[in-house]
């Protein structure tokens, strides 16, 4: 076999199906052989960043891990901020690159660059082959290194005088890693003494991040908060994992959460974060950062995030689904906790003693801190755009949200009520993920709708995809949020740096309507509300992407917000009559 089959073997064992890339030199001796293996599906992308957020939207909606090719040089090196995106969000990805020949590597030929070096503080780990005798194995170990513990894109570097090789085709055999260790159980006293923490405390709440979503753990965490009568926030990365619509929903956290979760998580006695990084976005201003918690528990699969910001009374180093099934059977349920969340779900204002008062409580900053917007000051609204959007999800659909003010308006109007699909780039913040994203989410998932959100400043960063979009046909209704400016940007300089507004001015774009035309889709341009439901009808009656451009109000802002290096008490909100 030649070192080419030898990757394509390995990955037809490995399950793949499905390969997003791009061609190059230091590549070509595995395209000449991918041909000869039909089971192994390529998309040609447009640009290697969006194969690599494909990849990434592939991943986090089907549960596998993601695959891209690139080539060496300047083709590897624009995988770089997609695996940067799927390295701080915890997705599996595989990312194989061709380099030169063995020969050359360290003597600047050309399009030699040190994919390893420059992408090793963005990948879990990284190999470069140039010994052909060591292909399938590391194929292997990847895609176990990938998927296993904390997931995480790992690449590798192939040379090219490696994949036209030929050897002897080398059987497969269990993989086996020295040194890669990964903890098998949850430690039971701890689980029994978090669950009575939990359940014996009189203002509890549980945080929950994207691990939920990666280990599968909605169930879990749904029975374990209604068991122990515990509200429950989540994380921007971790939206999905808690119906938002349950009485015991907090929504989102953070310096740009709800007030009520915001109110919450400041007055808390005891707080459980599961699986997330306790990161500055969800904490603000570290030193008052829930002030009145008497037991903090973490719950996580990496143990090196615990104390990293924030030190627990109470460590779990696992799967976030372990320790909630762990923790379980030790709940004792508070006998108000049970009556006061049988009296939420019809009407919550009987409920006024025990753990009651604390549901009451939340109940009532939620009347006091709700969720509201400018209904009409001439402009639509991108609210009116997402409500009516939500409506047609059904709470069925895939959303991809981009980054900047949409993202957060898309996550905080996320009103699913049972556990769902919310794809956003949450760690690296990266403009352009969503229409890529959509993509692999697409491929990932055919059989339910998906949905792409983004501004126009993102969206322009990866726009050249939608030619992947059309060439397959994939039904993608793409929802611009258009505000001709760099929106979050702005709110900032304008609420933080002054009032000076300085180059965030995006009135020099695309007619998105022509650009559709142009790229063989077809688009529609919204300025009144009352145009919104006719052109979300044509998107769903039309089969194939379909995009819409929604010129909304150019100042709104995202309220609930925490000004910069302020405490989440301190959390602004929409002007009244907004």
């Amino acid at each position: 076999m030649t070192g080419a089959d030898m990757v394509l073997e390995a990955l037809e064992q490995e399950g793949v199906d499905l390969i997003f890339g791009y061609p190059g030199g230091a590549n070509l001796p595995i395209y000449q052989r991918l041909p000869e293996h039909p089971k192994l599906k390529h998309i040609l992308v447009r640009h290697e960043q969006g194969a690599a957020h494909m990849a990434d939207g592939y991943a986090r909606a089907g549960g596998r891990p993601g695959v891209v090719f690139a080539t060496s040089g300047p083709g590897a090196l624009n995988l770089v901020t997609g695996l940067c995106t799927a390295y701080m969000d915890s997705v599996p990805m595989i990312a194989i690159t061709g380099q030169v020949n063995s020969a050359q590597v360290g003597r600047d030929a050309f399009q030699e660059s040190d994919v390893i070096g420059a992408t090793s503080s963005v990948t879990k780990h990284s190999y470069l082959v140039t010994d052909i005798a060591e292909l399938p194995r590391v194929i292997h170990e990847a895609f176990h290194i990938a998927t296993t513990g904390r997931p995480g894109p790992v690449l590798i570097d192939i040379c090219k005088d490696v994949q036209m090789a030929e050897a002897e085709r080398v059987p497969h055999e269990r993989v086996s890693i020295p040194g890669y260790h990964l903890n098998g159980h949850v430690k039971l006293d701890r689980a029994r003494v978090a669950a009575e923490a939990l359940a014996n405390a009189e203002r509890p709440v549980i945080l929950a991040g994207h691990g939920v979503l990666l280990s599968h753990a909605e169930q879990a965490l749904l029975d374990l908060a209604e068991k122990a009568g515990t509200p429950v926030g989540t994380t921007l990365l971790g939206i999905g994992g808690f119906p938002v619509n349950h009485p015991l929903s907090l929504h989102m956290t953070g310096f740009m959460g709800t007030g009520w979760c915001l109110k919450a998580v400041q007055n808390a006695d005891v707080l459980m974060m599961v699986g997330m990084r306790v990161d500055d976005r969800v904490t603000a201003r570290l030193a008052d950062f829930a002030p009145k918690v008497k037991t903090f528990i973490h719950v996580d699969i990496d143990g090196s995030e615990m104390g990293k910001n924030v030190r627990p009374h109470l460590e779990l180093v696992a799967d976030a689904r372990q320790v909630l099934e762990a923790m379980l059977p030790h709940i004792e349920l508070v006998a108000d906790a049970r009556q006061a969340l049988e009296a939420m779900l019809p009407h919550i204002d009987s409920v006024d003693e025990g753990r009651g008062r604390w549901l009451a409580q939340i109940d009532a900053w939620r009347e006091e801190h709700p969720l509201r917007y400018t209904h009409s000051n001439g402009h639509l609204q991108p609210q009116d755009v997402l409500i009516d959007m939500y409506r047609r999800c059904r709470s069925e659909a895939v959303v991809v949200a981009d980054v900047g003010q949409n993202q957060i308006w898309a996550a905080l109007w996320w009103n699913y009520d049972r556990p769902g699909l919310f794809i956003n780039s949450g760690g690296a913040g990266t403009m352009g993920f969503a229409l890529p994203a959509a993509i692999g989410a697409k491929f990932a998932r055919p059989d339910v709708p998906v949905w792409c959100v983004a501004g126009e400043g993102g969206f322009v960063m990866t726009a050249q995809e939608l030619s992947v979009a059309v060439e397959h046909q994939l039904d993608i209704k793409i929802v611009i949020l258009n505000n001709f400016s760099l929106g979050m940007v702005r709110q900032f300089q304008d609420d933080f740096y002054g009032g000076v507004r300085s180059q965030v001015d995006l009135t020099h774009m695309p007619d998105f309507v022509k650009l559709a035309d142009a790229y063989g889709l077809p688009g529609v341009r919204v300025e009144k509300l009352a145009d919104v439901g006719p052109s979300m009808d044509a998107a769903e009656r039309t089969k194939g992407p379909f995009l819409i451009d929604f010129r909304i109000d150019p100042e709104a802002n995202v309220y609930p917000i925490v000004p910069l290096g302020k405490s989440l008490n301190d959390f602004w909100e929409a002007p009244i009559g907004e």
